[in-house]
């Protein structure tokens, strides 16, 4: 199983869906529509976790960045961003291999179009499994929204607001639309007849890949794919001054805790929701996510108290998410002691590899890096190892890890080259805020505005 984003898009050849026991499912529509709002909760309570992360001079522009995507983001994927990821799956057109057409369902209007057919009041362009396909919308639209946010954490205290929002525009659509497809609208990540595991592997008696990759609800999409941009990002506009001399410490420890909290609380829309059911598999995915979570919080604290002789908030905080991070692939396709060691691991290695930064000389502000990117590969390559019945240690067949090992390199690539294209397209605008404005803090320079009226 690949999780209900590629199952979802068998749409049934009766394109006519009647609300009841014959179509939709008041009870699975009612799942995801609460998973959605847990979803965009969870960009408020980034908004909070980076903030409390960031200096007191760079709060608010921080948590403005993670609100504006909310907005920015919000009406973007109404426009035309469904459409550029999952029109083909209405419209009965062939899939592209990066993306769909941006205008085939401009707006969804058709997907909320009810009539009465039959005395049944009934959804005209069907549903996604048993779900309405305009709550699909809601609940794809807060990932495309928390992806970009998340990103924002690279380029603390240094980067113009402006750039930032014409930045985040142009990547969640060149970007984050196109690779969303390519894994869960059958384009080339996918385990469609034309996806690369298919090609590798062969297809079978219903044309999909033989050994189709695993994706549950985001580790290429989201962390992978904010992680390497974030990187990219970080390159371009440089180090923060002071950086490598002085220490960049929190400057509100329980914002960390605060938005941590939320972010565990959310990610049960995020992990749970993407199984599109009240099922017994969402159980299943609810008590993974929870186990990968507390053991990376463990492992984090074990890595802090042996390197550093004490064990921390901020680590608590920050291992929670990496576990988060590391499960969102894996959590529908693991069973629970496997999705243990996938959390400890993903503590340990982040714990790392936030030290990166500096032996590579680039300055990712808030750890984005080192927590969604190594534990989003972490957690997408991890299935080649564990995954029920598939992986390497549980089912003997080496194949699941190839197929995970190139679908998280290709995510990887293609976000690098677009990111790139992005950042020399937008660079007249001017990334950076001159140094003055930086000493003087973002906050008061970009926003008019300060955190703390201290008198």
């Amino acid at each position: 199983m690949v999780g209900l984003h590629d199952v979802a898009l068998a749409i049934p050849d009766d394109m006519f869906l009647p609300f009841g026991p014959d179509g939709l499912s008041s009870g699975d529509t009612a799942w995801v529509l609460a998973s959605a709002a847990l979803v965009l909760f969870m960009t408020p309570g980034l908004a909070f976790f980076y903030g409390g992360l960031s200096r007191q001079k760079s709060v608010l522009n921080m948590m403005m960045m993670s609100f504006s995507s909310l907005g920015l983001v919000s009406v973007i994927y109404v426009l035309w961003g469904y459409s550029m990821s999952f029109s083909s799956a209405h419209t009965g057109e062939d899939p592209g291999l990066f993306f769909d057409s941006p205008i085939a369902l401009f707006g969804v209007n058709q997907l909320a179009e009810v009539r009465e057919i039959g005395g049944v009041d009934t959804f005209v362009s069907g549903g996604f499994g048993t779900v309405p396909a305009i709550v699909w919308v809601a609940f794809q639209l807060t990932f495309a929204v928390i992806t970009v946010a998340l990103i924002s954490g690279a380029v603390e205290g240094r980067m113009k607001f402006g750039t930032w929002m014409v930045f985040g525009g142009l990547w969640v659509t060149l970007v984050y639309f196109p690779l969303s497809h390519m894994v869960w609208g059958g384009g080339l990540l996918s385990g469609s007849e034309q996806g690369i595991a298919a090609k590798i592997f062969g297809v079978d008696e219903q044309g999909n890949a033989n050994v189709g990759p695993i994706d549950f609800a985001g580790g290429t999409v989201v962390h992978i794919n904010a992680g390497m941009a974030a990187l990219v990002l970080a390159v371009v506009l440089g180090k923060r001054s002071g950086f490598g001399k002085i220490a960049f410490r929190p400057h509100n420890i329980p914002f960390v805790m605060l938005g941590a909290a939320i972010l565990w609380f959310g990610w049960f829309g995020f992990n749970v929701g993407s199984e599109g059911a009240a099922d017994m598999l969402s159980g299943l995915v609810w008590v993974n996510t929870t186990a990968a979570a507390a053991a990376a919080m463990l492992g984090w604290l074990v890595v802090e108290r042996i390197r550093d002789g004490h064990a921390t908030s901020v680590g608590a905080a920050s291992g929670v998410v990496a576990g988060l991070v590391a499960i969102t692939p894996a959590c529908g396709n693991l069973t629970p002691s496997w999705s243990l060691v996938v959390g400890a691991a993903a503590g340990v290695l982040s714990a790392l590899a936030i030290g990166m930064k500096y032996k590579f000389g680039y300055d990712d502000s808030l750890d984005v890096v080192g927590v969604h990117l190594v534990a989003g590969l972490w957690g997408t390559v991890s299935l080649g190892f564990f995954a029920t019945e598939t992986g390497l240690f549980t089912g003997g067949d080496y194949r699941q890890l190839v197929v995970q090992v190139v679908i998280a390199l290709a995510a990887l690539l293609f976000t690098a080259v677009l990111t790139t294209i992005i950042v020399f397209a937008v660079k007249p605008l001017g990334w950076r805020v001159s140094k003055e404005d930086e000493e003087t803090g973002i906050d008061e320079t970009e926003h008019a505005e300060t955190a703390y009226e201290l008198v």
